[in-house]
């Protein structure tokens, strides 16, 4: 393998430090078919492109009319790749790839003949700004952000010039290049890969209402196909007709895999209109009378946060910087259904940024969907006896051959006394399969008898030297009948899920 110099791992470095990433050639020749299917097959003859971006121009790569390309990038270095790549048969011409600080720079600095296009109203209407931009957004002063981004984002002219309009979105770096191209290029196309923060996150609000058109055409992709990206999430690429003032719903994207393979359509939704799920819980706080069993953490409203949104013993337990519930008799069904319908459904970097809503009311009348939900989180949650009194017992000593009395009997007495309907036979399995587990858990000589489905997994699992629980237990009953819960708990999740979408928790 030939080693790397200095100056390639600088590049490198300087690409990864503005959020800059390679476009891999299958998504490259995926645009372009799009590209043909929204502006016709002659479409490389009748429009400019200009690859405002381009790097070191992998995504003009098969593009055949070279007259009618240019393409621009902030790093010199990156000028004379493309250059080099030129003289090796690239279809380019010299004198249209250039140096540009698209982010500072004035268009005067542009090379004549793109001036000439930008200023006339005809040609700039045949003018597609073809990019995949960089995707770094400036630190928030949070721990999470890393600090080799910092002020990549908020030191530019665009980033001053749009702060007010975009708030929050002006942060990242791709929705300053939107911004630009949409004010100050009008009537242009743009053709670009972008994460979806454009189309739902909701610090983009500010953005959507000044970038006021919809997608043609969207497609989407794994994230982790593009270089150095890890998170899981999708990246589209959408065709914008800036002459379209159509602000921005929903649309269908189609799906690729990894592997540039078909496998479906998804509907895209703008929520700035919508009621989320947290707005939701919060009208059920139970008020100051009755006993706190428990916690539920809220962590915002979209999948990425899924693993976020647990039930522990109390506030403390949770996570920093989040809404939570206090649960009380009075709402655990309430707090029950939110953890359950948040958690049922695995995040995929596809629906990564779909956002649970505030259902209607139809989940009221349906005891079956709450009393699932119920048995869902008595076999999901987090409490432990090392944080408090367990409370979430689901049976009584007798069922599970407690050596002793529990020191709270309040979840048998809430089943007994508020659940008014036959579990569904879903449910019932997962009772039968969480008693066998206890049972097998108090016939151990060392047995707590007030030990949580959380203690009685870290009793069986144990620690390794790091203090971290393994992934299995020496003890292969337990390890059988933990499969065996788990398969039931599974086969109640598929009976709850058609209800989440039924009831308005999440858009179809």
């Amino acid at each position: 393998m030939k080693n790397k110099t200095a100056q390639e791992f600088s590049n490198k470095d300087a690409r990864e430090r503005t959020g800059s990433f390679y476009t891999p050639k299958l998504w490259v020749d995926l645009s372009q078919k799009y590209l043909a299917d929204v502006f016709g097959n002659d479409w490389q003859r009748e429009y400019y492109v200009w690859d405002c971006a381009a790097g070191t121009g992998n995504l003009l790569v098969g593009l055949t009319n070279k007259n009618r390309v240019w393409a621009s990038t902030l790093d010199q270095t990156d000028v004379e790749a493309m250059k080099d790549r030129m003289k090796k048969g690239a279809n380019l011409l010299e004198n249209h790839i250039f140096q540009f600080d698209f982010l500072n720079d004035d268009f005067s600095k542009l090379p004549q003949d793109l001036q000439d296009i930008i200023q006339d109203p005809k040609k700039r209407n045949k003018l597609i700004i073809y990019i995949n931009p960089p995707y770094a957004e400036c630190g928030r002063g949070e721990k999470d952000v890393s600090a080799n981004k910092i002020g990549v984002a908020n030191n530019n002219k665009i980033h001053a010039q749009y702060a007010k309009i975009l708030k929050k979105a002006s942060r990242e770096l791709f929705a300053q290049f939107l911004i630009r191209i949409y004010c100050e290029i009008p009537s242009a196309k743009i053709a670009n890969f972008s994460t979806l923060k454009n189309l739902q996150s909701a610090n983009f609000k500010w953005f959507r209402e000044a970038f006021r058109t919809t997608p043609e055409k969207i497609f989407l992709t794994p994230a982790k196909t593009f270089e150095h990206v890890k998170g899981r999430f999708s990246i589209g690429f959408m065709i914008w007709k800036m002459d379209n003032q159509t602000p921005f719903e929903k649309i269908q994207a189609d799906i690729y895999d990894k592997n540039g393979q078909f496998v479906g359509k998804k509907t895209i939704y703008n929520y700035d209109n919508q009621k989320f799920i947290n707005d939701w819980i919060t009208t059920f706080r139970g008020g100051e009378e009755g006993e706190i069993i428990g916690s539920l953490s809220c962590k915002l409203n979209d999948f990425q946060n899924a693993n976020m949104v647990y039930i522990a013993n109390s506030k403390s337990d949770l996570p920093v910087r989040c809404k939570y519930l206090n649960i009380k008799a009075k709402n655990l069904i309430h707090a029950c259904i939110y953890f359950t319908v948040r958690r049922i459904i695995p995040a995929t970097w596809l629906n990564n940024r779909d956002q649970f809503l505030y259902p209607d009311n139809q989940w009221e009348k349906d005891a079956e969907f709450q009393n699932n939900c119920l048995a869902y989180a008595l076999f999901t949650n987090n409490i432990s006896t090392k944080k408090g009194v367990n409370h979430w017992i689901p049976f009584a000593e007798k069922e599970v051959n407690a050596k002793n009395s529990f020191d709270s009997h309040f979840m048998m007495q809430f089943l007994t006394e508020n659940v008014k309907q036959e579990f569904s036979s879903e449910a019932i399995s997962v009772f039968n399969a969480g008693r066998e587990l206890w049972k097998y858990y108090h016939s151990q000589a060392d047995a707590n008898v007030n030990a949580s489905f959380f203690d009685i997994k870290a009793y069986f699992l144990g620690r390794n030297e790091n203090g971290n629980q393994h992934k299995k237990s020496k003890n292969e009953t337990y390890n059988q009948l933990m499969k065996n819960l788990r398969e039931n708990l599974n086969n109640l999740a598929k009976k709850i899920e058609p209800k989440v979408y039924e009831y308005g928790f999440l858009m179809q």
